[in-house]
């Protein structure tokens, strides 16, 4: 504010400029600029009007007060105060305090309140040369007094009013009201209470409220007397109370601590409990309906497809047998393909039920999955027929996901040949493969999965077959089910898929409407954007030659131990065997070194993956491969594989078995290389 004094053309006004003014009002000025305090000043007979900058949030949205008269600046409130302004002016001070006054300094007339000092100042002759204006607005504190007074005035009528609301709750309420002590001594019981258990209130008052509980519940009664008379304010309590006709009821109770005593609110759920038990149990059985249903089925299917896989295990073997006692060994190799492939098919069937349990031990890793497509394209071309149209939409750049090779092409494979059989005239077999980016508006229903947030690759099976209805979508993924006739389906592809598509975080879904039907994979995006294609291996006829490397093989079924060995002496390895985690740790703990460890998870003893921590703590480079074919919850999680571990899935072929020691072996060679 000082700058503006200084700053105003003074010359031009009635006071004259700074350097003539009186020395009174210099004085003064100075005091008033620096004090915190809103003021104001009024000089001369006609009281030009000075401030400073606490006083000016007071004047709001007014003209410039600075320099012009007093009366002038307070036009609508100078009839009220000329009087306290004349007095100070003729040597009086005064003082007034919370005095009411309607003001313009915002457009329009507000109701205000302010204290004043008006102090007359004395020039150097004696004489008043002006007044200075302390000034305080109090509105905000009368506002809130006035407030607090209306209040306090129908402060009796709300107690009055709400005695009154709850005295007729407490009468015509059903609920069960009652009051104690701390010490468990009714003093008051409602109405309500009297209704729900049958005690008038004078046999209430006065008794204990463990008259009125069950015997078997007066344990938990004084626990919880104890938790409001020391911690708990507030409890809700469930338990059960003797009627005066000797029925037990089951009163659902909140319990207030407050202004010395219990006050308690019940509720009787006694019919309620029933129905609801009534409603468990017939839920129980339509559960246990359903679980014998399916149960049923499935062991059904099972053993329809294994005893025609087992008839083609059994009948190859003896007839092997039989020309190998008649010397005819050219035919036995039709015999061994023909025993293989239903081997094959029998582990493809396990397979597909681990998966729809979500229980099958997966070689999840980067994937490309342009790259598999790709590679289908014969297959799935040759398997479609001539009247069926292959259109497939891989774009460039797609992600790289994480996800298990072997499953997604046997996934493609059932997704193709399901849209093919859909389409038995003829038509469209679309494959689309897109990256998507998953949000939380992806949403669920029928046909979706409620898919979690995050980035995909969205790899879609569309035909132009006759479509599925609501209910075959519904039971799409069911083990067993299928619409095909009998001796055409297992009922198993698309439960397979959804396990599997769940195991490693992604999802299907299915959409379908007459005349197209799509089935969407969602598969998860992959950090690591090199994916790495495994190349085929063929089991060599011969044996290769001596390797310095030594392996130890743990297994605790003897025919798959002696035949992963074979095939290991046969790669030139030195092997030793264990038949147990106990005798492997034996081995492990000696003087022996190794360069590798094969060992199955499920073992008597300690597990494989114990095994597998005690080998690297005793000799940090060796390499680890573990073999599973079943394997529970907890040991197929996210922690089964350590550092530099490897999995492999049985039933495992010869072929894939020595594809991946060979793997192994062959990074660990590089690793010493470099």
């Amino acid at each position: 504010m000082s700058a503006r004094i200084r700053a105003f053309d003074w010359a031009s006004h009635p006071l004259g400029p700074i350097s003539s003014w009186p020395p009174t009002l210099r004085v003064v000025l100075d005091f008033m600029l620096g004090s915190h305090f809103p003021k104001c000043l009024a000089w001369g007979e006609q009281q030009f009007m000075f401030y400073n900058d606490a006083y000016r949030p007071i004047l709001g949205d007014k003209p410039e007060a600075l320099g012009r008269p007093l009366p002038e600046v307070w036009h609508e409130t100078w009839p009220f105060v000329r009087d306290i302004a004349e007095r100070a002016m003729a040597g009086e001070a005064t003082f007034k305090q919370d005095m009411p006054l309607t003001v313009l300094r915002h457009g329009y007339p507000e109701q205000t309140w302010f204290t004043f000092c008006f102090s007359p100042i004395r020039d150097e002759h004696g004489g008043v040369g002006g007044c200075a204006v302390t000034v305080v607005e109090t509105t905000q504190a009368q506002r809130e007094q006035r407030q607090l007074r209306d209040e306090a005035t129908s402060l009796e009528q709300q107690v009055a009013l709400r005695t009154a609301d709850r005295d007729r709750l407490w009468s015509m309420s059903d609920a069960l009201m009652i009051v104690s002590r701390f010490d468990g001594v009714i003093v008051a019981a409602s109405p309500g209470w009297t209704a729900a258990l049958g005690w008038s209130e004078a046999d209430t008052v006065g008794r204990h409220i463990r008259a009125f509980v069950c015997p078997e519940d007066a344990a938990a009664l004084d626990a919880e007397g104890t938790l409001l008379r020391t911690v708990a304010q507030r409890r809700q309590v469930h338990m059960r109370f003797v009627r005066s006709d000797g029925q037990v009821r089951t009163i659902a109770w909140s319990v207030v601590a407050a202004d010395g005593f219990l006050h308690a609110v019940g509720r009787d759920e006694t019919e309620e409990l029933e129905r609801s038990q009534q409603l468990s149990e017939a839920q129980e059985r339509l559960r246990q309906g359903q679980k014998m249903e399916a149960i049923g089925q499935l062991t059904g299917g099972i053993a329809h497809d294994f005893n025609n896989m087992l008839q083609g295990i059994v009948l190859p073997l003896q007839l092997m047998q039989r020309r190998l006692q008649q010397g005819r060994v050219e035919e036995v190799q039709g015999y061994i393909d023909a025993a293989l492939a239903s081997t094959r098919r029998a582990a493809s069937l396990t397979q597909r039920l681990l998966a729809f349990s979500r229980r099958q031990p997966l070689d999840v890793r980067p994937t490309d999955v342009a790259a598999v497509l790709q590679g289908l394209e014969p297959m799935l071309r040759s398997s479609c027929g001539e009247n069926i149209r292959l259109a497939m939409q891989v774009p460039e750049q797609l992600w790289s996901v994480l996800t298990d090779l072997h499953q997604l092409e046997n996934a493609v494979l059932n997704l193709a040949i399901n849209a093919r059989d859909a389409m038995p005239d003829g038509g469209t077999l679309e494959l689309a493969a897109a990256n998507e980016h998953v949000s939380d508006e992806h949403g669920s229903g029928r046909g979706k999965s409620g898919l979690a947030p995050g980035d995909y690759v969205r790899l879609s099976v569309t035909d132009s077959g006759t479509g599925m209805t609501a209910d075959v979508i519904e039971r799409a993924f069911d083990p067993f089910f299928t619409t095909k006739p009998i001796g055409q389906g297992t009922g198993l592809g698309l439960s397979m898929i959804y396990g599997y598509m769940r195991q490693t975080g992604g999802s299907v879904e299915i959409d379908s409407r007459q005349g197209r039907t799509t089935v969407h994979l969602y598969l998860p995006r992959s950090d690591n954007q090199e994916a790495q294609a495994e190349a085929p291996v063929e089991l060599s006829a011969q044996a290769l030659p001596r390797r310095r490397d030594a392996v130890l093989v743990v297994e605790d079924d003897a025919t798959v131990r002696a035949l992963v060995v074979e095939l290991l002496a046969d790669m030139g390895f030195q092997v030793l065997q264990a038949a147990s985690g106990t005798e492997a740790m034996a081995l492990l703990s000696g003087a022996l070194q190794f360069d590798l460890l094969i060992t199955d998870v499920g073992l008597p003893g300690p597990n494989g993956r114990q095994v597998a921590d005690l080998a690297r703590e005793r000799l940090p480079a060796i390499r680890v491969l573990l073999m599973t074919g079943y394997a529970e919850r907890a040991a197929l999680s996210e922690n089964l594989l350590g550092q530099d571990m490897e999995l492999i899935v049985k039933p495992f072929d010869a072929p894939a078995f020595v594809r991946k020691i060979q793997q192994i072996m062959d990074q660990e060679q590089a690793a010493e290389q470099s």
